[in-house]
């Protein structure tokens, strides 16, 4: 008996530094086990939430992941402790067990009850290996889900590159489209200004004798009793003829100019600041539109397009002359024609 108790005590001398290795480890590993697999869930949760944010959820858990660290390595520094009091436990079992193996008969119970604890010590243990067994494929599990989680980190990244790269160079895009358009817009108001130079010669040309239409900047200026009755927007012979003289140089012009060009000829009406009230006539507005428009019913009828002609009625609030006297008044009641771009 005693050949036999003095095998079993060298037996637990060989497997207990191992028991201790792995329950420090397995307190350790289910710890941080637990603290990757909530990291792991809520990425998994959030992944599809937007680039910026995943990435700044995840240093967030990083820094967390830290913190954690840091209170399982004061843990498991407290398991560690607690082992070795059991450690000094098991110690004084095997003393006891040496002294029972000394002793009489009568200490046989002692010896079984310590055998007992040792026995089942030894069960808990080998139930300990198992969990650690466990414990372990499941951080395996967890190291793949975070070289994945790196993975789509690493595709984020590259991603939110590429979508900057992209901007940058739309932006370049868009700025040389601007400089084009500008370059030609440009273009085509030099080509405008040159047309509407030519159309203008061919006026003057035309109407060289009439001392009562002038040209005042870049547009022909007729005065309204050229055109029309006092209080009238119908249009007189006289204001009829020069009219036909207007359509002439029109579809002659529109032979000429690009396409491409979006020109139109625009007419305005303009009163002088006595008020005008009439049924026909409420207003100045009414009036000097009216006027308008039959100059550019005039000229549609004489073979000018439509869509190339703008009326617009001004009334009396956009006087040449300032003044109150007939003169002043006689400047300010005309009809306008500008040749200009849409």
């Amino acid at each position: 008996m005693a050949r036999g108790r003095s095998r079993r005590s060298g037996e637990y001398g060989e497997f207990w530094p191992a028991y201790v290795d792995v329950l420090s480890t397995l307190l350790l590993v289910v710890t941080l086990l637990m603290s990757i697999f909530m990291i792991a869930q809520y990425f998994s949760a959030e992944e599809a939430s937007g680039k910026d944010s995943a990435l700044k959820r995840l240093t967030r858990q990083i820094t967390e992941l830290t913190s954690m660290l840091s209170l399982e390595k004061s843990k498991s520094q407290s398991s560690q402790d607690e082992l070795a009091v059991l450690q000094a436990s098991i110690a004084s079992l095997k003393l006891d067990n040496q002294k029972l193996s000394g002793a009489g008969a009568g200490a046989d119970e002692r010896a079984k009850a310590a055998e007992g604890k040792i026995s089942g010590l030894s069960s808990e243990l080998d139930s300990q290996k198992n969990i650690s067994a466990e414990a372990l494929s499941k951080v395996d599990l967890l190291n793949q889900q975070l070289i994945a989680l790196r993975r789509q980190i690493a595709a984020l990244n590259d991603a939110l590159d590429a979508s900057e790269k992209k901007g940058a160079e739309s932006d370049k895009t868009i700025k040389d489209l601007g400089v084009r358009l500008n370059a030609a817009l440009a273009q085509q108001v030099q080509e405008l200004k040159r047309y509407r130079s030519d159309f203008f010669g061919r006026l003057r040309e035309l109407l060289k004798d009439r001392k009562d239409i002038r040209v005042v900047g870049d547009r022909f200026v007729f005065e309204s009793e050229v055109l029309f009755p006092s209080g009238s927007a119908t249009l007189t012979p006289e204001g009829m003829a020069a009219m036909d003289q207007i359509a002439e140089a029109i579809l002659e012009l529109q032979k000429e100019i690009p396409k491409d060009i979006n020109w139109a000829l625009q007419i305005d009406g303009h009163t002088d600041a006595r008020p005008i009230s009439n049924p026909q006539f409420p207003s100045n507005w009414e009036l000097s539109t009216a006027r308008a428009s039959a100059v550019v019913k005039y000229l549609v009828s004489k073979g000018v397009p439509g869509d190339r002609l703008v009326a617009a009625g001004y009334g009396e609030f956009q006087p040449v002359d300032p003044g109150n006297t007939e003169e002043a008044y006689q400047k300010n009641r005309r009809i306008e024609l500008k040749l200009t771009s849409r």
